[in-house]
């Protein structure tokens, strides 16, 4: 299993912008593919977003397509998460996730049981 460790959470006004970032120590991350997951109080964690190892596609949860963006180097072994126009509703904890195997179709849906591995989490909120 790789470690995951995320970094960049904050606060942040409604239609500001946060980068996300989640560096994996040890084993890299190139034979994986990698997930954004959020958690808010109460609620069940809620898929973000998810790239394959080679970067071949993207796949973004309704909520926020169109306004976060994954993106992955592996020579860094470092993901990340661009979230742009962002709202109170975005509040949450962040997970970053690790899949082994490395893919997914464009056409799975993804869900936290898909993946192995988990960082511990970092808080985002959006005042209004």
């Amino acid at each position: 299993q790789v470690q995951l460790v995320e970094s960049g959470g904050g606060l942040v006004q409604a239609g500001g912008s946060l980068r996300l970032s989640c560096a994996s120590s040890g084993r890299t991350i190139s034979s994986y593919a990698m997930g954004w997951f959020r958690q808010a109080p109460g609620a069940e964690r809620e898929f973000v977003a998810a790239i394959p190892w080679m970067s071949s596609h993207t796949s973004y949860g309704d909520s926020v397509q169109g306004r976060f963006t994954i993106a992955r180097d592996n020579a860094h072994n470092t993901v990340y998460l661009q979230m742009d126009s962002l709202k109170p509703e975005d509040t949450a904890i962040y997970y970053c996730a690790a899949k082994r195997g490395g893919r997914f179709s464009t056409r799975q849906v993804l869900g936290a049981s898909d993946f192995d591995s988990w960082g511990q989490g970092t808080q985002v909120t959006v005042s209004s």
